[in-house]
């Protein structure tokens, strides 16, 4: 029963926020240039967090997130990128 419980919650989260890549166009210029992040940027980022290793995995997100600036871009919003 608990473990339905727990499963339904995951379901749930993952629903609430479905990896949208999209959303992270606010993030271009300073994963491109190193510029400051946007709040925009930075919202978009931590609702994306739960989604960095599936879009670091796909080939044409991949590369922008081993991008040199996107460490800086995440850790600017206070974000720590995972170990995928």
């Amino acid at each position: 029963m608990v473990l339905g419980l727990v499963a339904l919650g995951s379901t749930a989260s993952a629903a609430a926020a479905p990896c949208n890549a999209g959303l992270l166009a606010a993030c271009a210029s300073p994963v491109m240039t190193g510029s400051k992040p946007s709040a925009a940027c930075c919202s978009n980022l931590r609702a994306q967090q739960g989604c960095f290793c599936q879009f670091a995995k796909n080939p044409i997100y991949g590369r922008y997130i081993q991008s040199p600036y996107t460490r800086q871009t995440v850790s600017t919003c206070g974000i720590a990128l995972p170990h995928c």
